[in-house]
């Protein structure tokens, strides 16, 4: 069974020549991410998620994570490998130094997270969920509270969560019924059941710290009567040791389709009677804006899950495809050849390698955004990163896990029967995948958002300025005179204007047939997402051809960079090819799906 390598040099590729990590780097706050400081970490990262996470993940898929009247246990190897990522201090990378982290930017440790989510999805979850309540707090929460827990979730010698879904209320949040009431001492007695809380119990972890959304007395109702609370699983007392067992209780852990080793708990809040002791983040009834924070950190990092799995997808379908030797040559061989030399298996290798380096590229460009949202001394230069953040969010989570599952998909068909069988590992691939689509809001939830929020709100002013930062592009590739810039050029130039026909027709018709425009607003993600992923590879291939001109190989190696123009001609003429296509269904496509009454269905 194949298992992981990071991908060290795309990665760097990414990192100096399209992100702007050496810009990052100048941010104040940020000047200990030099580039000896950036290497040492990437390389150091790879080597636990390669040597410790990545020998881990077949057998926690197959051993699960265990539930019992005790506890939940984590399978075999887990708590070690969760020490030794204490130990080296992960769960700080890009944490405020204040409370313990090392304060580096977020782009480094976007980095550094798809390499534990290639390695290890399920193992990876724990401090994903652990920076997420983090980084709330530290927005949020009174100085005593930052101060008693912030230190300890920052080093991950505590885990966090968040508490969102109910029975009654998954997506629709206005349902929640879970419910706080106040004590005379300032703190909160919490009661209710929450569903799908991923590490709710495990045993990696002294303490987990919950945020919990529920409503106080007489809130109003709907989304606006939630608040935000944090309750530990264990008190903590004055001098900061932990305490007693507070009302907080894990009933069961979900049989799931895929990421067994992940936790998916069942927790009651109050079940004694005496309610679980928690306390109030931020203002009443502001929760859900709150969690806002928590979500869409998450959101990004389901992103870079599709990213990361997608990789792995391609580094095993690529070791099959060397190793399997099977049939004859199309245009003739006297033996038998590895099946890498069929066209059509090296048409599926070329799609997943292009479209991960497409989402690689974006994913990090949005990183080094947020590092400049939040550190830019320029508050309009800050301003126009939150923007481009904003709008590409639900496109870095929807368009990356889609395409995730598709790239499973093509693993499992270059491996053929063999991808089938459990022992190779493509069938965990495949169910790990799954979920990406679908937890942290689905791929219409992030489309719904796209076209209202995103797109429709500003009359598509956002996007309109994004789409002429993209045909600036062309106009760079085509003026440098380089017939593989040209040939990038001209594809990405008609999926440009294919985007700008879809979103015109949104802008135009989403308030007097909101219902026909939502009918496309998938249809219009992956849209997005494909010409942003163009964008990228050809931004790619412009620094790649500006260092062939320059007789300036990437890291030495002379076919690095050719490689690069080989991947974005690829990408242009078959992925960008599709953008017309997809033109056509957000703009003509409402009525006939519509169109039926309820009762044929």
């Amino acid at each position: 069974m194949h298992s992981y390598t990071a991908p060290l040099r795309d990665m760097r590729f990414v990192l100096k020549e399209l992100s702007g990590l050496e810009q990052v780097a100048r941010l104040p706050g940020y000047e200990d991410a030099t580039p000896d400081m950036v290497d040492a970490i990437l390389e150091e990262a790879a080597r636990f998620a390669g040597g410790v996470l990545a020998p881990l993940n077949a057998s926690g898929d197959r051993t699960g994570a265990h539930w019992d009247k005790q506890g939940v246990t984590m399978p075999p190897g887990f708590r070690e490998a969760y020490q030794q990522f204490v130990a080296n201090g992960w769960t700080g990378l890009a944490a405020n130094p204040e409370y313990g982290g090392q304060g580096l930017p977020l782009l480094l440790s976007a980095a550094v997270q798809e390499m534990w989510k290639s390695a290890n999805m399920a193992f990876s979850l724990c401090p994903m969920l652990t920076i997420g309540a983090a980084e709330t707090i530290e927005l949020v929460a009174s100085d005593e509270l930052k101060a008693r827990y912030l230190p300890l979730l920052v080093s991950g010698e505590w885990t966090g969560t968040m508490n969102l879904t109910e029975p009654q209320a998954g997506s629709d949040l206005a349902a929640i019924r879970a419910r706080a009431e106040p004590q005379t001492d300032g703190t909160y007695r919490l009661f209710g059941q929450k569903i799908f809380i991923t590490y709710g119990e495990h045993d990696l972890a002294a303490n987990t710290v919950h945020l919990v959304l529920a409503r106080l007395p007489n809130a109003p109702a709907g989304v606006k009567g939630i608040s935000l609370f944090l309750v530990p699983k264990r008190l903590v007392n004055d001098d900061g040791s932990l305490g007693a067992q507070n009302d907080v209780l894990c009933t069961s852990i979900e049989n799931k389709l895929g990421i067994h080793a992940s936790p998916t708990c069942v927790m009651l809040y109050g079940e004694s009677g005496r309610g679980a002791e928690g306390y109030l983040l931020g203002a009443p009834h502001q929760g859900l804006a709150t969690m806002f924070i928590m979500m869409n950190a998450a959101r990004f990092a389901v992103g870079l899950e599709g990213l990361a799995l997608s990789e792995l997808a391609y580094q095993k379908a690529v070791a099959y495809a060397k190793s399997r030797v099977q049939g004859r040559a199309i245009e003739g061989s006297t033996d038998s050849v590895p099946i890498i030399r069929h066209p059509d298996v090296r048409r599926m290798l070329m799609l997943m390698r292009t479209q991960t380096e497409a989402m690689r590229a974006l994913a990090y460009t949005v990183a080094a955004a947020q590092d400049a949202a939040s550190h830019e001394v320029d508050p309009a230069e800050r301003d126009r990163s939150a923007a481009f953040v904003d709008l590409l969010t639900p496109v870095i989570k929807g368009w990356c896990t889609e395409t995730a599952n598709e790239l499973a998909n093509l693993c499992l068909q270059v491996h053929g029967g063999a991808g089938y069988v459990e022992e190779t590992g493509v069938a965990q691939l495949l169910r790990d995948a799954r979920i990406t689509t679908i937890y942290e809001g689905t791929t219409g939830i992030q489309a719904n958002d796209l076209v209202g929020r995103k797109v429709a709100r500003d009359g598509g002013a956002a996007l309109l300025g994004l789409m002429h930062v993209m045909q600036q592009t062309c106009v760079t590739l085509e003026e440098h005179g380089s017939e593989d810039l040209a040939h990038i050029a001209k594809p990405l130039g008609r999926a440009i204007d294919a985007l700008a026909q879809a979103a015109e027709y949104i802008v135009n018709h989403y308030g007097t047939d909101v219902r026909g425009v939502m009918v496309g607003s998938v249809p219009f993600l992956r849209l997005f997402g494909l010409v942003a992923g163009g964008w990228m590879m050809a931004r790619a291939a412009h620094a790649a051809q500006l260092r062939i001109d320059a007789d300036q190989p990437f890291e030495g190696d002379v076919t690095f960079c050719p490689a690069k123009l080989v991947s974005a001609r690829f990408y242009a003429d078959h992925v960008l090819s599709t953008a017309m296509g997809l033109a056509r269904t957000v703009v003509n496509g409402g009525a006939s799906a519509l169109e039926l009454d309820e009762g044929f269905f």
